[in-house]
């Protein structure tokens, strides 16, 4: 790798050790999901990992799409062969694009050459909805496993509501499912209320500075209103995250 940069290169340094080190965090976590198995980044696979990592994408949303992908491959029964960190690159802009949007945010320029970041997106891939709702039914159900008692009822209440639903929405069109999408978006929000209300002082606060952390690169190029929002919504994605709530909105 090309380390010169300023007159003690050490600006370049820093960032390719950045870069390195979030190469190395999603082979690991690759790994984990891969029961354990050593499955290598290297050649085009870790150009296409930098390339995530000079868009800006977080470490947590990089895991977070490649849980996706896992996931639903789960649901079409036992893996013959590991997943690939290829197979996931949709998965993970999906859940890149969903994090900007909710936090109202840019990704940061990379400071390296114009071929670091891949200008083309990866291919968007809209999920049928009966079937994003089997793999949000599925969450649900290993959610409520560890839920506290209050999130527990509204777990057990949006799975009723979305199983109940399971089998008509595949013949719902224009305003009807217009309508349904709308009411996934607000179970989502319900479901993630109540996580964050049941959090003890300790963990809210932990909670608040991994919010305030993870938008702190942002900060400068953001009214304090726009901050609030932002912090606020790494909040609820955090919160989702240690409560293993699915994403309810179709994307």
């Amino acid at each position: 790798m090309n380390r010169s940069g300023g007159p003690d290169g050490r600006g370049v340094d820093v960032q390719t050790e950045a870069i390195d080190a979030f190469c190395r965090a999603v082979e690991a976590y690759l790994c984990r999901r891969n029961s354990g198995h050593l499955i290598r980044i290297a050649g085009p696979s870790f150009d296409r990992v930098r390339g995530w990592a000079t868009r800006g994408i977080p470490i947590k949303v990089a895991c977070c799409g490649i849980d996706r992908y896992v996931e639903r491959q789960q649901l079409k029964g036992p893996r013959r062969r590991p997943v690939l960190i290829d197979f996931c690159e949709a998965d993970v802009m999906d859940a890149f694009d969903e994090w900007r949007r909710a936090m109202g945010v840019k990704a940061p320029v990379s400071s390296g050459s114009e071929r670091d970041v891949d200008p083309e997106p990866a291919r968007r891939r809209r999920e049928p909805l009966p079937a994003h709702l089997d793999r949000v039914i599925a969450r649900l159900t290993v959610a409520r496993a560890g839920a506290s008692a209050a999130l527990d009822v509204a777990i057990d209440a949006a799975v009723r509501e979305l199983d109940a639903a399971r089998s008509v929405v595949g013949l719902l069109r224009a305003g009807a499912r217009t309508d349904f999408l709308s009411r996934l978006v607000a179970i989502d929000h319900g479901l993630v209320t109540v996580a964050a209300a049941g959090l003890e002082a300790d963990a809210a606060r932990t909670v608040r500075l991994e919010a305030e952390e993870e938008v702190a690169p942002y900060r400068s190029r953001m009214t304090s209103e726009a901050y609030a929002e932002a912090v606020e919504a790494s909040e609820s994605r955090i919160v989702r995250d240690r409560c293993r709530l699915p994403v309810l909105e179709l994307s």
